[in-house]
């Protein structure tokens, strides 16, 4: 039995007559009426009545016609959906993101995606940026939101901002009143920090911004998380030089200030050279189009509509 089987018996249950249910599967009438008689004989029972005047169903036929319909309705979805699977307009996207991206980059990325490809489910997972280095590596990521770091072959790249560091310290720290920092005005404060085997890109900046001034930084804590170092900052037991993509929604503890000659960080969306989701295409436009900008200074792209 096969799906052109059950469709020629819906053809003949619909019409309940022979000629035109042959006609209507652009067959004629004997190769039709063996179709039916072969689809009875691999079932065993019979699914019509019928005689030289009508044609009814029988009841197992009465039920073998919904059942057939229900079937022939979930074949074409499924025909249906691996095509819109190909075309990337169906499916699933898991997309990674680091910390700095969840304020502004990522839910406004999202969002076109989600006008753009509204069948498509969007699995977000926020996590650190040798996390997404791993998972990307490894296909448990399909995309990530990450800084631009050591170039692996596997991988290609997409620029979507260039941010930069920003310092934040409590609130009535000697600091506060600065506008510009230099390196020189943090010689001696504990500085928090993520481990490079969490965020090498972030660390190196940091650790680069001190070692061009010749000064040794004194790192303190080193927690994985931004939110944490935040308030830990918030805590008074250091401060940290952070991405000002999160500088502009810190907490109410926390004063953001401009270093002087800030060293720059490259934000790319990352995806595997070899990507097999049609998924990642569309993502990929979105990104290309968008022209982010740094906390402070809204974008205007055709995120925003």
């Amino acid at each position: 039995m096969d799906s052109r089987q059950m469709r020629y018996f819906v053809a003949l249950a619909e019409t309940l007559h022979f000629g035109r249910a042959a006609a209507r599967m652009h067959m004629t009438q004997p190769p039709f009426s063996r179709q039916i008689a072969n689809l009875e004989r691999e079932l065993g029972v019979q699914l019509v009545d019928r005689n030289s005047r009508h044609v009814a169903l029988t009841q197992a036929g009465e039920r073998f016609l919904a059942d057939s319909r229900m079937v022939l309705a979930q074949f074409e979805d499924a025909c249906r959906d691996a095509r819109l699977v190909a075309e990337g307009q169906k499916g699933e996207l898991r997309l990674g993101f680091m910390m700095h991206a969840a304020h502004r980059i990522v839910p406004q990325i999202v969002s076109c995606y989600a006008g753009l490809r509204p069948d498509i489910r969007i699995v977000l997972l926020e996590t650190t940026p040798a996390d997404i280095e791993h998972r990307l590596l490894g296909g448990e990521l399909d995309a990530a939101i990450t800084f631009a770091g050591r170039p692996f072959p596997q991988l290609r790249t997409v620029p979507v901002i260039t941010d930069h560091l920003c310092l934040i310290v409590p609130r009535e720290h000697p600091l506060v009143g600065r506008d510009r920092i230099t390196p020189h005005d943090l010689e001696t404060e504990d500085l928090i920090a993520a481990p490079a085997t969490v965020a090498p890109t972030l660390r190196e900046a940091i650790a680069g911004y001190f070692e061009k001034a010749g000064i040794v930084p004194r790192f303190r804590y080193e927690p994985q998380l931004q939110h944490t170092i935040v308030r830990l900052v918030a805590a008074r037991l250091g401060v940290a030089l952070v991405p000002a993509s999160i500088c502009d929604e810190a907490a109410v503890d926390v004063i953001p200030r401009s270093l002087a000659a800030a060293p720059t960080l490259r934000v790319v969306l990352s995806v595997p050279g070899e990507s097999r989701n049609p998924a990642v295409a569309p993502l990929i436009d979105i990104v290309r189009d968008w022209k982010g900008s740094p906390a402070g200074k809204r974008p205007a792209t055709r995120l925003e509509r």
